[in-house]
């Protein structure tokens, strides 16, 4: 266990790097939910053949490779019994996310538009 601790000055060094700010956090991909929520508490390991998919496409959805498509969302609502905008949703919020991680600086130099009163 003696390799898993940390100094203060290791800590230190990664603050420094960060510049003071927290490291956000990591967008959950749709995926990673499928798997948790649904294919492990089920043991299943691989769905595909049930919905009609290539095993693929399912091992790169769990592994967070390929984003969730509509027509999986599809089948995934009749596989698990959620309605398709639930996985739709999952996708849109990973998404947002991730590009308001890459954006974080640009967006925080807009400022909000206010109407002029006349």
């Amino acid at each position: 266990m003696a390799d898993a601790a940390v100094s203060l000055d290791d800590l230190r060094a990664i603050a420094a790097e960060h510049d003071g700010e927290p490291e956000p956090a990591r967008p959950i991909h749709p995926g990673e939910i499928l798997w948790e929520d649904f294919m492990k508490p089920l043991g299943l390991k691989a769905p595909a053949k049930a919905m009609g998919v290539p095993r693929t496409r399912i091992e790169r959805l769990v592994a967070g490779q390929t984003a969730l498509s509509p027509d999986t969302a599809l089948r995934l609502s009749r596989a698990f019994g959620k309605p398709p905008m639930f996985w739709i949703n999952l996708q849109a919020a990973y998404d947002v996310e991730v590009v308001e991680q890459e954006m974080g600086k640009t967006l925080a130099g807009i400022r909000p538009l206010r109407a002029r009163m006349a």
